[in-house]
């Protein structure tokens, strides 16, 4: 009878060994993108996902999960599995500006872990090409002049959009209203057809093809540098309200407890994509520049992540921003 037991025993190991050893990943992956379909976020990481599959030998599909400024996505993947089969693209709206602001059900610093840093761009201010003002100096005086009577687009609260509004109106003595959007695209379409008349802190490689067309107006580059893709735009030091600096960077986590060695896959696949000639083109026609290679480790990440949360939660609880502005 032990025998027979014994004899039972070794064929239900055999039979499982083999599953157990398999490697990761054996199965789809799921990448969460919590923004709208169409957005820069979402055509960021369908490229990724595209370049992924080949690497990592799986169908890398990706998964639209807008709402509540972004954190119902986030919080799907920080409460999903630790195996490296759902990810999540994040940027400073869902890891940074928004975790200030919702009453978020997760910790966005010790609930994920980092994979890499992402392409990233610059934000700016842009507006309706109907706009009777052709330099921010311009802007910033018909504003006052109409107090409270234009619109501008966020992306919901805690989005750049919605913090550089904050912050430019309380720099330049300046009112506007908000009016919030769920993602990126539908508030570029509203600012197209004039049905709004600017945004703060958009961002800029979602501009392009509306810039190259001369459908908005550009106002300035809310960084230290002016941007490769439209190098006539002016920094905002430049076009008169220094130190406005708000970049729309974009980051790849997983939920904690993933293991290292999965972790290490993905992002090995993640630096393989952006090491891929025909890649770097793709993100460079759509206005994404690149990491540094020192910053495209899951270490990297963690720090810089850390960095903007020490930053900014101050500034965005000092100047009062909430759901309802």
């Amino acid at each position: 009878m032990r025998s027979l037991f014994a004899v039972a025993l070794a064929l239900t190991t055999a039979c499982v060994a083999p599953a157990g050893a398999q490697t990761y990943p054996s199965r789809t992956v799921t990448l969460v993108v919590p923004y709208t379909a169409g957005g820069p976020t979402d055509t960021l990481a369908r490229l990724l996902a595209e370049h992924m599959r080949g690497s990592l030998g799986q169908p890398v599909i990706v998964e639209d999960v807008p709402g509540a400024g972004s954190t119902i996505g986030v919080a799907r993947v920080a409460h999903a599995a630790g195996d490296g089969y759902t990810i999540c693209i994040g940027t400073w709206t869902s890891h940074v500006g928004a975790p200030a602001i919702y009453p978020v059900h997760f910790d966005v610093l010790t609930d994920f872990e980092p994979v890499a840093m992402l392409p990233l761009a610059p934000t700016m201010i842009i507006g309706k090409k109907t706009l009777p003002a052709d330099d921010l100096k311009g802007l910033i005086a018909w504003l006052k002049a109409n107090p409270g009577k234009a619109l501008g687009g966020t992306v919901g609260a805690g989005s750049p959009s919605h913090v550089a509004g904050i912050f430019f109106q309380q720099r330049t003595g300046t009112q506007f209203r908000f009016v919030p959007y769920k993602g990126g695209s539908a508030s570029m379409q509203d600012l197209v057809a004039g049905q709004i008349d600017l945004r703060m802190g958009a961002e800029a490689s979602q501009t392009l093809p509306f810039l190259h067309s001369g459908a908005i107006k550009a106002f300035a580059i809310l960084g230290r540098n002016r941007w490769f893709a439209a190098p006539e735009i002016p920094t905002v030091d430049e076009a008169g309200v220094p130190g406005l600096y708000l970049t729309f960077w974009n980051g790849m986590w997983v939920p904690r407890g993933t293991p290292k060695e999965v972790i290490a896959r993905l992002n090995a696949a993640v630096v393989r994509a952006l090491a891929d000639p025909a890649m770097r083109q793709r993100f460079a026609a759509l206005g994404f520049e690149l990491p540094a290679a020192d910053e495209r480790t899951p270490e990297a990440l963690r720090a810089f992540h850390k960095a903007e949360i020490e930053r900014w939660w101050p500034i965005i609880k000092s100047a009062g921003i909430k759901l309802n502005q």
